[in-house]
């Protein structure tokens, strides 16, 4: 399916420069234009662009909160690296720590999520637009809603599977890693490259649905509080933030898994003598339900909740 420039829009731009679309968006739509897209005539290249920065923008505004829920998904944490809440395990951290110790590995997600990003939105959009022409006749279907988040989820995961790795190996509590560079030459070293793409599978197990749950919500949320689709950017926040809430539950224990098969978590491992790697998701959920139980599954979902998704991101920049 080729990827044209028409990505998300719904009438033809007039020709000749204008402001960019976060400008326009702040002064309302142009007549005839759908003011959740860029203009229809706006490049390709536009559009992957608007998306690289919203990934980037979103991981980086909540990166600290990230940070706490991979170290609140340990399965045998550190007595000193025990949280009740997201705020409480943020004080923690900056006073134990050190100020910048929440962002520790925020460098290689940045890295990871502008490309990435930029492939899921462009995607996202043109495949919505054509299957809601199909299925639909142009107007909006929730089936095309879910395929197309589910379809650019496949590429957004292979580019951002392995800063995932990285990123959370560095945010764990006494990380051995000095640096996000020497972290990635350990790990090829010593588990090869197939440890970036150790839990490829389980995030994708976990995404897809996400992205499902997530936008099939979303629009949802947007018929019941914004059926004329007018410019209203509190609507988009409450409909992202609802439907990101309760995707982010429902797929909770997925995520746990995927963090212990990207952590590798020496402690939880040594304790069942599980020697080697752990690797597969129906192992990874073996060993969550061994050491936490059915409890063990919901971990860090506090955190969880609390982190944006990239369509709240993608909406402000108007990809």
């Amino acid at each position: 399916m080729e990827l044209g420039c028409a990505v998300g829009g719904s009438a033809a731009a007039p020709p000749g420069p204008g402001p960019p679309q976060a400008v326009a968006a702040a002064v309302g739509p142009m007549e005839g234009e759908d003011y959740e897209s860029l203009p229809s005539g706006a490049s390709l290249g536009t559009h992957m662009l608007a998306g690289a920065v919203a990934g980037i923008m979103e991981h980086s505004v909540m990166y600290p909160v990230d940070s706490v829920k991979t170290r609140m998904q340990s399965l045998q944490p550190d007595p000193k690296a025990q949280y009740r809440s997201v705020y409480e395990a943020l004080k923690k951290i900056v006073l134990t720590e050190g100020f910048w110790r929440p962002l520790r590995g925020i460098n290689v997600t940045m890295l990871g999520a502008g490309p990435a990003h930029a492939m899921y939105f462009a995607c996202y959009e043109k495949i919505k637009k054509s299957l809601s022409d199909t299925i639909q006749h142009g107007g909006n279907s929730h089936l095309a809603n879910g395929i197309a988040g589910s379809v650019a989820t496949l590429l957004h995961d292979a580019v951002m599977n392995p800063a995932e790795v990285v990123k959370q190996r560095m945010q764990m509590f006494n990380s051995p890693y000095k640096s996000v560079l020497q972290c990635v030459r350990t790990v090829r070293r010593t588990e090869g490259l197939g440890a970036f793409y150790r839990s490829y599978t389980t995030q994708l197990t976990m995404n897809v649905p996400f992205q499902a749950i997530h936008f099939i919500t979303y629009e949802f949320m947007q018929e019941q509080v914004n059926p004329r689709r007018e410019y209203n950017p509190l609507s988009h926040v409450f409909a992202g933030g609802v439907a990101g809430a309760v995707a982010a539950a429902a797929t909770t224990p997925l995520d746990v898994c995927k963090t212990l098969l990207n952590t590798q978590e020496n402690t939880a491992l040594s304790s069942l003598n599980i020697s080697g790697h752990l690797s597969g998701m129906v192992n990874a959920f073996r060993t969550v339900y061994k050491l936490g139980g059915i409890a063990g599954y919901f971990r860090g979902v506090q955190a969880r909740c609390h982190l944006p998704d990239p369509i709240d991101g993608h909406r402000l920049v108007g990809v």
